[in-house]
């Protein structure tokens, strides 16, 4: 580490505020321009009467001139694509080269329903995978649980055991294929099952290309989808970075998400600095667990909302790439620029989705995609209209899916690389929102880092204040939500939507009691054993247990179950 991680911050702030400081060159022309034309056509025909801001409340000028951008350098603000600091692009082809995966996000029901929707997925011209888990599973509760119960696969796909996790991927090439799973709190357990399953098929984990998410920071500051206190899994999560880098060198172990803080009502701001701050805390995890910094940065990945202020969206993204290349290179001194680079999987915004006029969610949808693409996205999840009401049936998925293809292939969007770069609003846009992500950065070093931040509330307390204010705008009808609080159709109608069977649940209840028959109970307990001795004394990787009982058959709420008994549990601080 180059400085201190306090004066860093401080400093970092005062120097982007210092390069960004008005000029008063070129006002006297502007001011000529408001004297002799706007002020006149202001007087026949006057502005709306509008707060004209961004969602993260972000004052916008009615235009934005050269003068905006007076201090800005090109090759040390923005350069070429796949040159520091990368804000027009990570490649030096961009979509030129490769398009972005499309990896839309399924899971329902049973593993077999989920695996017939995965590949008709594949049949449709998906090029990755992206696998969704029931609450249960979310939790660590098996499908045979009490609190289980009317939950088995209503919003993903439920696994209890490894043998679930040999049907859900029953058929599908693992060694061509690239996975991504949504799962946190037993993102470890997750992992071992995938890499377990593969290999009872002769494929070797080093093969294995995807994404596991184990980003439980954005839990408590958003999803509430955790088990252990902090510390305890981000113990898990070190286990999890060390096993990876020796065992599973293409599997990218942790995926950094801002996706659900937004979700959660932080504005695009919040997203940003909460989801960077959260990166940095894993990098100095992975630090602290003696991996070299440049060799492990690579394996993070980046997971971001697309909501529909469209300009804000893609310079949320391009600042996202400039602080993350900029920090690494200035505060961990990494100079392998490979390292540097923030490689981001976009969704567009679940919240944005409107049951009012469910068609009216394909134009938000499309907007929002334009907008991740424009700002630079990897892979790309596109929400289908229905899902408002209901997980998505397969023609609103093919819908979602077949608006990424279209946007790829006819709209002339991939022909050069950021074409948005150069616009004197989104330069501005940019720049500003990477000074409000400092300041936040620097608050929340202030308070600790991110833990104590969010043991304080403090995380928490900035989403619920910004979520209270988004809401207020529409009840009061400043923000105008089409066919939900303006243009209202009083006599629509409910549409189709996917209903899941309540065969479901009893089918991974009867799987389960059978694989409890079967299996050998004695390898069961002493895996659970072995693993709750490195939980204890810390003086293992706690992976390799975990592999051993998934490949014994234990199921995945023993193996929760187990750190629960270590560990115990985490309780919130109230934020009211």
């Amino acid at each position: 580490m180059l400085q201190s991680q306090k004066d860093f911050w401080r400093n970092k702030l005062e120097e982007i505020k210092s390069k960004r400081k008005t000029s008063d060159k070129g006002q006297g022309s502007r001011r000529k321009w408001e004297d002799q034309t706007l002020g006149p056509w202001m007087d026949r025909s006057p502005e709306r009467n509008k707060d004209f801001q961004t969602t993260s409340e972000i004052p916008v000028s009615r235009v934005y001139t050269p003068d905006d951008l007076k201090d800005q350098e090109y090759e040390r603000d923005l350069a070429f694509p796949g040159s520091f600091p990368f804000t027009r692009g990570i490649y030096p082809t961009m979509y030129r080269g490769k398009i972005w995966t499309m990896r839309m996000f399924s899971g329902y029901g049973s593993p077999e329903d989920t695996n017939r929707r995965l590949k008709y997925l594949i049949e449709q011209g998906e090029t990755g995978l992206s696998i969704a888990f029931d609450m249960p599973t979310l939790y660590g509760f098996d499908a045979d649980n009490p609190r289980s119960d009317g939950e088995v696969g209503k919003c993903g796909c439920n696994i209890s055991s490894l043998r679930d996790m040999e049907v859900l991927l029953s058929g599908i090439p693992l060694e061509k294929v690239s996975t991504s799973m949504t799962i946190n709190a037993p993102a470890a357990i997750l992992t071992a099952m995938y890499a377990a399953a593969a290999d009872l098929r002769g494929i070797p984990s080093s093969e294995l290309r995807g994404t596991v998410q184990t980003d439980i920071l954005k839990e408590y500051i958003a999803q509430k989808e955790w088990v252990y206190p902090p510390e305890a899994h981000m113990r898990i999560i070190r286990d999890l970075m060390i096993f990876c880098t020796k065992e599973m060198p293409k599997w990218n172990y942790i995926s950094i998400s801002g996706y659900h803080i937004r979700e959660a009502g932080a504005n695009a701001v919040q997203e940003l600095a909460f989801t960077l701050a959260d990166g940095f805390t894993y990098l100095e995890l992975g630090k602290e667990a003696g991996l070299e910094a440049s060799k492990f940065a690579p394996r993070l990945s980046f997971f971001f909302n697309s909501c529909m202020n469209f300009f804000e969206e893609a310079a949320k993204f391009r600042a996202a790439r400039r602080i993350w290349a900029t920090v690494l290179k200035e505060k961990y001194g990494i100079k392998d620029e490979r390292a540097l680079l923030l490689r981001f999987h976009t969704q567009t915004s679940g919240a944005s989705l409107m049951w009012q006029q469910p068609l009216n969610n394909i134009v938000r949808t499309s907007i929002e995609a334009l907008a991740a693409v424009l700002g630079g996205t990897q892979s790309l999840h596109t929400n289908s209209y229905d899902e408002a009401w209901a997980l998505p049936t397969e023609q609103a998925v093919k819908i979602a899916l077949r608006t990424q293809q279209i946007i790829a292939e006819e709209t002339g969007i991939t022909d050069t690389i950021d074409p948005l770069g150069g616009s004197y609003y989104v330069e501005w846009l940019t720049d500003e929102m990477e000074e409000r992500a400092y300041g936040y950065l620097d608050k929340i070093e202030s308070l600790g880092g991110v833990i104590e931040a969010i043991k304080k509330g403090y995380l928490q307390k900035e989403v619920a204040d910004a979520a209270y204010r988004a809401q207020q705008r529409i009840e009061t009808g400043k923000d105008i939500i089409v066919g939900a609080n303006e243009y209202v159709d009083k006599g629509e109608r409910p549409i189709d939507t996917l209903k899941i069977d309540a065969a479901a649940q009893k089918l991974q209840i009867e799987r389960l009691r059978k694989l409890k028959e079967e299996r050998d109970i004695t390898k069961v307990h002493d895996s659970l054993r072995r693993l709750k001795a490195v939980y204890k004394d810390d003086a293992g990787n706690s992976m390799y247990e975990i592999l051993r009982a998934v490949k014994a058959y234990a199921t995945l709420q023993e193996i929760v179950d187990t750190g629960r008994e270590v560990f115990g549990e985490w309780r919130e601080p109230s934020i009211l």
